[in-house]
């Protein structure tokens, strides 16, 4: 019997939004006799619940999906003790994923292809077999300590007519939609984008920026206290004074941050 028989199956978990994405991922990984698929999740919530549940060897773990993304469900497995491997699924390129500075991971990018899914699965499991379970958690730790840093200083690249200001994340207060035109507020005033703002909202930390209305999006960090209306609106009052009215497709986010469900 060969080593690879000999191995225990590298218990997996497949997440991603996507019903397709996981279905050619499950198809590819079918055909790495190494593997045991052990679960599959579509969204943060239900990945974190099947993870604890399962508590896999691998991860593999799609960035951008609605609620928690890729990187909170990475911190929420981690606070809890869990260190599985993680190769990323991710439409963005190479250089997107360094500036995360996952040296310790691996990443496919999307449309997925089966060589490279391959691929970076044999290098997890190559790992597993390298790396003893209690050098992990130092990995881990690390991992998290550099996304989080990464995310505080992502800056947004702002076109005026002396060149472009790169408008650091942290320093923008709430973002508001004004016709074809996206404005940043900062301390300092706003910052004018002509783009959308589902672009600008992919560019800011889901765990730092909830959007509240199809109009506007806040900075947690930046919210003095939030006031129900009437038929589930609320008003969302910054430290800044500013006041901004929440909508009704966006309730869930703004009871979420006052602990409802």
């Amino acid at each position: 019997m060969s080593a690879q028989q000999d191995r225990r199956a590298t218990r997996t978990i497949i997440v991603d939004d996507e019903p397709l994405a996981r279905r050619r991922i499950r198809t590819i990984l079918a055909k790495h006799a190494g593997v045991e698929i052990v679960g599959e999740a579509s969204n943060g919530t239900t990945a974190v619940a099947t993870i604890m549940e399962q508590r896999p060897d691998l991860v593999l773990l799609d960035i951008q999906m609605p609620g928690q993304d890729g990187f909170d469900v990475l911190r929420t497995i981690t606070t809890a003790g869990l260190q599985p491997l993680v190769v990323f699924i991710t439409a963005h390129d190479e250089h997107a994923i360094r500036a995360f500075d996952v040296q310790a991971l691996d990443y496919v990018l999307k449309p997925v292809t089966e060589e490279r899914v391959l691929t970076a699965v044999s290098r997890a499991i190559a790992r597993l077999g390298k790396h003893r379970r209690t050098e992990l958690p130092e990995e881990f730790t690390a991992l998290i300590d550099r996304v989080d840093r990464s995310r505080r200083e992502a800056r947004i690249p702002v076109r005026g007519e002396r060149g472009v200001r790169l408008v650091p994340v942290s320093e923008i207060h709430w973002i508001e939609a004004d016709a074809d035109l996206v404005k940043l507020h900062t301390a300092r005033g706003a910052h004018v984008l002509r783009t959308t703002m589902g672009d600008v909202e992919r560019q800011v930390p889901r765990a730092q920026f909830v959007r509240v209305h199809r109009g506007a999006i806040v900075n947690i960090d930046c919210i003095q206290e939030i006031q129900p209306l009437f038929k589930g609106d609320y008003v969302i009052v910054l430290k800044s004074g500013v006041q901004v009215r929440s909508g009704r497709t966006y309730r869930a986010g703004v009871q979420a941050l006052m602990g409802k469900e």
